[in-house]
């Protein structure tokens, strides 16, 4: 069996067709749906492959026009915006089956000596090692993994580990504040090219940033109530790093309206560095 994290990278090593045209591969999945992470870390993929070296991404923003459909090859069309002395830009549309449901504008920049640098702290810097997995904190309440979650918890590339235990009751629920926080990481090597750990994380970005918006209203595992759907996705990167290595993601909600719930999330080294600055909507409605 080939291991997650080797599996991820082979996710996002696209296929060039096109001097600007890419093909990924989408896994056969039991879900509804193409997990949006998957897209958009290939979408980034395919615009870093056409930009020259030096240039790391920057800033990325993100709609999901429609749902992928699991097992059905993906096309990434990019077109090259803007060439200029320090910054890059890039529009990439995906296409499957002939019609658009993702697109994605990056933006790549030449580093440069910065005058002055400051940044907020994160609220807690835990140790990740003495957390539980998020499969044994899930096993260690349910008794054991329904069917799905056990298929998923193999597959999955990354390492989840809850800063705050889950909460599993109404009475839990309801008093809790919409914030989340994760340490995270692949669980194994993903070589050396800055681009796959860029879009790796631009993968793990989506797992769980809109369970803060959930966390007021239901156990975030177990039977749900409610589907959500990422709407759009944006991120900025600030400082290199890698995504095989402990990332705290520190996520809240800070509003759910009109359908619709917003949620943001900062990413930190263990040093305590914020690298990067993501936002994202997500639609939610009443299952049943």
């Amino acid at each position: 069996m080939t291991n997650p994290a080797e599996g991820l990278v082979d996710l996002l090593d696209l296929e060039r067709i096109e001097v600007d045209i890419f093909r990924g591969q989408s896994p056969q999945e039991s879900l509804q749906r193409v997990f949006g992470g998957q897209v958009a870390g290939q979408a980034l993929v395919a615009a870093g492959r056409t930009v020259e070296d030096g240039r790391p991404v920057h800033s990325l923003h993100a709609y999901f026009l429609r749902p992928g459909r699991p097992g059905v090859p993906i096309v990434y069309q990019v077109e090259r915006v803007r060439d200029g002395r320090s910054f890059t830009t890039r529009r990439v549309t995906a296409v499957q089956e002939g019609r658009t449901i993702f697109t994605l504008t990056a933006s790549f920049h030449r580093p440069e000596e910065a005058a002055f640098e400051h940044q907020l702290p994160p609220r807690h810097l835990t140790d990740p090692e003495s957390l539980p997995r998020l499969a044994d904190e899930i096993r260690d309440h349910l008794g054991a993994l329904p069917e799905a979650l056990e298929r998923m918890a193999r597959r999955q590339p990354f390492d989840i580990r809850y800063v705050d235990r889950l909460r599993w009751s109404p009475e839990e629920v309801r008093s809790a504040d919409p914030r989340s926080a994760v340490w995270m990481r692949a669980v194994g090597p993903l070589g050396d090219d800055p681009l796959v750990h860029t879009c790796a994380l631009t993968y793990a970005s989506d797992m769980t940033l809109l369970d803060a918006v959930r966390i007021p209203v239901e156990p975030l595992w177990g039977p749900r109530g409610y589907d959500l759907a990422s709407l759009d996705h944006a991120m900025w990167f600030h400082r290199p790093f890698r995504a095989d290595e402990w990332l705290l993601y520190d996520q809240e909600s800070p509003i759910a309206v009109g359908g619709r719930g917003l949620a943001r999330g900062r990413i930190y080294n263990r040093e305590g560095q914020l690298i990067v600055s993501v936002v994202q909507e997500g639609l939610f409605r009443k299952l049943g």
